[in-house]
């Protein structure tokens, strides 16, 4: 335990944001670094918990009191080590996570939690300019290939993962660079790219092959791989998004939110698409959906230099403290203003969409709108009714859909394997073995479990390259008792 009396003497303090007048003109991370000694307080804030429910509120499993302990004490190398040894990309979580961990945090109970996102962001940001991060180069391999189709956290964690137990990993990525929903799908303004590309790089020289513009399905052939890989994991996410068939869905003006989003990820890292340009610039900008896509989709409106943003909720507006149905340490539903929010937004709760309407031209003019009244039940709202005489119109010349994501996308691969189905459109597998119907395809991530976090998406790779390395070779070593990786070949 860094400092017993810590958590007494400190308050959670994070680091310091750019201002929001000035971030807005960029695609710029702007949190800035923790000061030595902000660092060292907030660490020796951790009380090093007789049951620690952060390990539990956290899917990897993270071993926070002691890399907290590990960081009070300035042992960098340590830190790097205990977090390394359950998470593959603490670069990722560390700034986009919504950090469940600190739901969980004992100290939550009466204090504010402790900043374990943030710690653990500055953990592996320091081992990186100390160069504890190096490429593992395998010095045996096991002859057996798998391929991995999805470069998301998912199919980046399978693909660590397995390449660490010897085997020889192909990453097949229909896009033009490797990463997924964090290259495409998140502002940089959240995670700048050479994150991304910085950890490729390691990925690449510890022997990982990266295919992109590879569209299993399409241009390349799901029977090559059959016939070549001895295992194949799935990791392609949830990509269909979540529609709204209402009147007037067809005018030019209605998008989903990654469409707007991959554009501009795109126009920043100066690549090419062949869609028209969907700009927010000049105009009223509606965002449908609270979640964190929406958000990024006020973030990069306002960057745009939108006349007005705003964004509706169907759900009623959440509590800012913990309910009776949210005891800790439970996940609390609670109001999240996120820094794009910062940057300008109106936000309404508990509204619905009833139609688009157009000009004569086509082009999207306005929005119908209508408040619901919820009833609750247990607490929790159950079932609306809209409230009469509040239908109205609102301006809007850009509406984003950021309803969330239904499933992973069927037409191609999906249905040309034949692969089962659950209830809600996911390739069924099953957490024990992660196997699909087809006994040497698995799958992971989002298109196993449905739209979820980063974090799950990690833990359910290196799961799923647990099992496929038991399917390989009958017994898996990628973990040894105190969960550091291994190779299972040593000279």
């Amino acid at each position: 335990m860094g400092k017993p009396t810590g958590f007494l003497e400190f308050t959670r303090e994070l680091p310091a944001k750019r201002p929001a007048q000035e971030r807005v003109h960029d695609y710029k991370e702007f949190i800035e670094r923790f000061p030595e000694e902000k660092l060292n307080q907030q660490s020796g804030r951790c009380m090093n918990c007789g049951v620690p429910f952060c390990h539990n509120g956290c899917p990897l499993g993270n071993v926070i009191p002691e890399f907290n302990d590990a960081v009070y004490r300035k042992s960098w190398k340590e830190a790097y080590d205990i977090l390394s040894s359950t998470n593959n990309f603490p670069e990722f979580t560390g700034r986009i996570c919504p950090a469940p961990c600190e739901a969980a945090c004992v100290l939550g109970i009466n204090q504010p939690a402790i900043t374990i996102e943030e710690i653990e962001k500055h953990i592996i940001e320091i081992a990186f300019d100390k160069g504890f991060v190096k490429a593992h180069k395998q010095v045996s391999r096991t002859g057996k290939k798998v391929a991995i189709v999805g470069s998301g956290p998912a199919g980046l964690a399978a693909a660590a993962q397995l390449n660490v137990a010897g085997h020889t990993v192909t990453v097949f990525e229909r896009d033009d660079a490797p990463g997924g929903l964090l290259r495409y799908g998140i502002p940089d303004f959240k995670l700048e790219k050479w994150v991304i590309d910085r950890r490729i790089k390691l990925m690449e020289e510890e022997g990982i092959i990266f295919k992109c513009n590879a569209n299993v399905g399409v241009n390349i052939s799901i029977s090559d791989l059959l016939r070549e890989y001895q295992a194949i994991v799935l990791a392609g996410g949830s990509t269909i998004p979540r529609d709204l068939p209402i009147p007037g869905r067809h005018y030019k003006g209605v998008h989903f939110a990654m469409e707007f989003l991959k554009q501009q990820n795109k126009r920043v890292a100066e690549r090419t698409f062949d869609e028209k340009d969907i700009f927010a610039t000049g105009k009223n900008v509606i965002v449908i959906g609270g979640g964190d896509t929406g958000s990024d989709c006020v973030g990069t409106s306002n960057r745009h230099g939108a006349a007005s943003v705003t964004q509706f909720e169907l759900l009623p507006k959440p509590p800012e403290a913990r309910s009776l149905v949210m005891p800790w340490p439970t996940y609390p539903m609670l109001l999240k203003t996120t820094s794009s929010h910062e940057e300008g937004c109106e936000r309404h709760w508990a509204v619905a969409t009833k139609e688009f309407i157009g000009d004569e031209k086509g082009n999207l003019k306005s929005l119908v709108l209508v408040d619901l009244e919820w009833k609750v039940v247990d607490h929790r709202p159950a079932q609306f009714v809209e409230v009469k005489g509040s239908e109205r119109e609102v301006p809007c010349e850009l509406a984003l859909l950021a309803m969330g994501f239904v499933h992973p996308q069927h037409e191609g691969l999906i249905k040309e394997l034949e692969l089962e189905l659950d209830e809600r459109g996911n390739v069924r597998a099953s957490e024990k073995n992660y196997q699909s119907n087809i006994s040497k395809i698995f799958t992971a991530g989002d298109m196993r479990r449905g739209q979820s976090l980063v974090v799950w998406a990690i833990k359910e790779g290196r799961d799923c390259a647990e099992k496929v390395d038991e399917f390989l070779v009958g017994n898996s070593l990628l973990e040894t008792a105190d969960g550091n990786m291994i190779a299972r070949y040593l000279a």
